[in-house]
């Protein structure tokens, strides 16, 4: 039995109400996940099986702490009708959609086995696509047809902003783009939702099999969903009318991504009967910095309006500086911290640096490292996102089963040795047909006699490559197997030519000296790796790797370490002691935003980084800063008049630590020498 009245009056009543339409209005900091977890432990104590219910939300991360919240108030898991175990469904949108995709993907022409492409990998179909279509010397950034492929898939293409020509290109290489991934047997993160709602329209009963199992549907984040998402959660509850959504339009800060505040605005539109309850009590932070928050974001016309409160007391008021260069910023800020850090025994993974843009960082990063000060950079690119890693993975693991087609895919013509995207997507079309691996049919010789004799020799090549390479870990000869997987590894790779055609695709030496390096570092772990069967070391080592590659996130935030963040990166996060830097006109709001009327978005972006702070909150502006190598004057963000003086504290240096300054010192010198 669940027990609500450890849950506040409006908690409660979010968690009671469980039939028809219900909007749960979640103010930063109110508790909404606790309140989630407790509707659907209570939806199963009234009587609803628990497979039938599904929640919804953007992250793994929240996922896993929504799944484990919920295992903790239900302890004993039922079993269904088929005896499998019943429980709710919770997972990412994308991960739901790979769940229905999986058992019925192949009705639109895929195989059950699809790919699903990360960034990296949409990246390189791209560049294929532009290098084929592009004017000579003309150049295109594929990072930026990569977001505009994005928005045009999702709908969010805004013919106010994008000229008609940049819908064109969009509508141009989306089709390319996809026939290229379909002929890898692959889909991208986009096309997940797109392909779900494309079953649905073409084939109805799969609509009906998925309404019939998600009977109650959560939402939560409700005001990110964009309109593919949106038309996803109508389609399976337009029925039955059981949907919840949890959601804060003043949180809305992805509308560039696609977001649709009014999705959440204007549900009353589509659900005319939804029942509406808000969640104002904060257990983050002080009145002081809730009370600058609902000052702030009431500036903002179209909301539904709610005031955030605490029992915590008001606390301390918020600090604003001045400074007069970028650099005085950041180091005055690391001082700061060192003197929290001294003063009062707090650990670097106290506090938090937030900005508007990743370019801001860099001053910051400075002056940490001179003052030898442990951070975590949100954001920076994963050792596993690295071209090299990937295709290096990519061959162990064609070496450890090629019948991973994915895999072989990959590096089947990296470097190349004759096997085209022509040639491999003629195989992949084969290997469909005969309901077989792509490595299989390379072996078949009639498949093979389907081709001129040039490329015949070079699929008899691979596939002798692949087996003769095989061959020593998979013998039951010790005296065959490899005493070092680590030098057969850099044996072989070296002998495709891929080192030396990493090397040739360089212009820096130095940066193809390091894509070397970090194959030497990575392999070398592969010695490092238990004992047994060299096939299953070698699996035992990449299943190591995806595990590290997916904590990789969590272990940075258990190190002792001060966070650097973007404001977009640290919705859902909070930290007792925040630092928000660069508060000027053009930077917050952001220059674009006059040009493309996003102002409010910039507003809650602000309000958003306000309501991080538990404890303390810092707030700085510069009256110069360093932009392309040149000093520009700066003024102060707009937004900051927004906040009423009584809750704003003004300081410099100087009124801060007199002594110091008299003594021509830095607050951090000072401190370190009053503590010997």
């Amino acid at each position: 039995m669940v027990i609500l009245s450890t849950l506040n009056p409006q908690q409660r009543l979010a968690a009671e109400t469980l039939r028809g339409p219900v909007l749960i209005l979640a103010g930063a900091g109110t508790g909404k996940t606790r309140v989630i977890t407790f509707r659907i432990a209570h939806m199963v104590d009234r009587g609803i099986k628990p497979g039938n219910i599904l929640a919804v939300t953007f992250t793994n991360k929240a996922a896993r702490e929504m799944k484990e919240r919920v295992t903790k108030l239900l302890p004993r898991t039922r079993k269904d009708d088929e005896g499998e175990a019943d429980k709710p469904t919770i997972s990412t949108f994308h991960s739901l959609c790979v769940r229905i995709l999986r058992q019925h993907i192949e009705a639109l022409g895929y195989k059950k086995n699809f790919v699903i492409y990360d960034e990296a990998e949409q990246l390189g179909a791209i560049k294929k696509i532009l290098s084929h279509i592009s004017a000579k010397g003309e150049k295109t950034d594929p990072k930026a047809i990569h977001s505009l492929l994005s928005r045009y898939k999702n709908g969010g293409l805004n013919a106010k902003l994008v000229d008609e020509s940049a819908i064109a290109m969009a509508q141009h290489i989306s089709r390319r783009y996809d026939s290229a991934l379909k002929a890898c047997n692959a889909v991208d993160f986009d096309d997940l939702l797109l392909l779900v709602l494309r079953l649905f329209r073409e084939h109805p009963a799969v609509l009906e099999a998925c309404r019939a199992k998600y009977r109650y549907v959560m939402v939560d984040e409700y005001q990110d969903t964009n309109a593919a998402q949106f038309e996803l959660v109508n389609s399976l509850c337009k029925e039955h009318r059981n949907l919840c959504v949890v959601g804060d339009d003043d949180q809305s800060i992805y509308g560039w991504r696609g977001a649709e505040i009014a999705n959440l605005l204007d549900l009353e539109k589509h659900f005319p009967e939804v029942k509406v309850v808000k969640l104002e009590q904060n257990y983050r932070s002080t009145n002081i910095i809730l009370n600058a928050a609902n000052a702030v974001i009431k500036n903002n016309v179209q909301r539904r309006g709610k005031q955030l409160w605490s029992a915590k007391g008001d606390g301390n008021r918020i600090t604003l500086n001045t400074f007069e260069t970028d650099e005085d910023e950041a180091r005055t800020v690391v001082e700061e911290i060192e003197f929290l850090r001294m003063a009062k025994r707090t650990p670097w993974k106290e506090c938090a640096i937030l900005f508007r843009t990743n370019i801001q960082s860099t001053p910051l990063e400075i002056a940490l490292r001179k003052a030898g000060v442990r951070y975590n950079l949100i954001g920076g690119q994963s050792i596993f996102d690295r071209r090299e890693i990937r295709d290096s993975l990519a061959y162990l693991k064609t070496m450890v089963n090629p019948h991973d087609d994915i895999s072989l895919l990959r590096i089947a013509n990296v470097p190349a040795r004759g096997l085209s995207d022509v040639t491999m997507e003629r195989l992949l079309g084969a290997s469909q047909e005969r309901n077989c691996s792509v490595f299989s049919v390379m072996r078949h010789t009639d498949v093979q006699a389907m081709f001129t004799t040039k490329t015949r020799e070079a699929i008899g090549e691979f596939v002798a490559f692949i087996e003769e390479t095989r061959a020593p870990i998979e013998s039951a000869d010790a005296t065959v197997r490899p005493a070092s997987l680590t030098q057969w590894a850099e044996k072989f790779l070296a002998g495709t030519g891929y080192i030396d055609d990493l090397r040739r695709g360089e212009k820096n030496i130095e940066t193809a000296d390091n894509r070397v390096r970090n194959i030497k570092d990575l392999l070398a772990r592969l010695d490092q790796t238990g004992s047994g069967p060299c096939g299953e070391r070698i699996s035992d080592f990449l299943e190591e790797l995806t595990l590290d590659a997916d904590r990789q996130e969590e272990k940075q935030a258990e190190k002792d370490a001060v966070t650097l963040i973007t404001m977009h990166s640290c919705k859902g996060l909070e930290f007792p002691n925040v630092f928000i830097v660069g508060l000027e006109d053009g930077l917050l709001p952001h220059s674009r935003s006059k040009v493309e009327g996003t102002l409010d978005e910039e507003r809650r972006l602000f309000y958003v980084a306000i309501t991080r702070a538990m404890l303390t909150l810092t707030m700085s502006h510069c009256q110069s800063r360093k932009k392309y190598g040149q000093v520009m004057p700066c003024h102060p963000s707009g937004f900051l008049q927004e906040i009423p003086e009584e809750f704003i504290e003004r300081g410099d240096e100087k009124a801060k630590a007199p002594v110091a300054a008299a003594e021509g010192k830095s607050i951090f010198a000072a401190l370190r020498e009053s503590l010997g």
